[in-house]
């Protein structure tokens, strides 16, 4: 990564270090169901092994764990990483999307409200690490804060997204775009609007 691009990631990772706790206060008991169902229509029955990239509050891990997956949890904060082997959740690793290197492991990746951080010109390459994460029959879910705008807000940096700024990070990744869910957050005290999108592998 660039120095600007070191700037961008350490700001964020110590924002979170800083307010871990207020975050997963504010997040552990959010409503997921709806964005659950949305990712379960589209994984196979087979689907084992899952990666949660950047998982927060562990809240996400907990639930495939729940299911019967095998779960990867992957988060840059060291909090994070703590509290999540404390709640059970046994394979841990506290690296970046940025830094993600493994092939064809896992049957699906959730990376919910996470690759938002992600500044926009690292976005495909991040796109293409999940895309060699995935086996052949992989399908990835993510999350983005629903716009245009890219830079630091409340304390942390921003890429929003819709549909079309979507399709042309994912270009050239070896994804394509399968379904896509506009939805309102589903923290009471918030009205942002997401963009929620699978993707799977492209049939060649």
């Amino acid at each position: 990564m660039s120095i600007n691009s070191i700037t961008k990631a350490n700001s964020n990772k110590e924002y979170y270090s800083k307010y871990y706790r207020e975050y997963i206060e504010s997040t552990k008991n959010a409503d997921m169901s709806k964005l659950y169902d949305f990712f379960f229509r589209h994984t196979y029955n087979d689907t084992e092994k899952i990666m949660d990239l950047g998982f927060g509050s562990g809240r996400d891990s907990l639930f495939f764990k729940s299911r019967g997956l095998q779960v990867t949890a992957i988060d840059p904060t060291e909090e994070f990483c703590i509290r999540a082997k404390e709640l059970g959740i046994e394979d841990v690793r506290c690296t970046s999307a940025q830094e993600l290197d493994f092939n064809g492991e896992f049957d699906a990746i959730w990376a919910c409200a996470s690759l938002l951080h992600v500044p926009s010109k690292e976005l495909k390459d991040v796109f293409k690490r999940c895309y060699k994460a995935l086996d052949s029959a992989g399908i990835m879910y993510c999350s983005f804060k629903y716009g245009e705008f890219e830079g630091y807000r409340d304390g942390r940096y921003y890429t929003d997204l819709n549909e079309e700024s979507l399709r042309q990070h994912i270009k050239g990744s070896g994804f394509e775009l399968i379904d896509a869910l506009v939805t309102i957050d589903v923290r009471p005290d918030k009205e942002d609007r997401w963009l929620n999108v699978i993707l799977n592998k492209c049939v060649t």
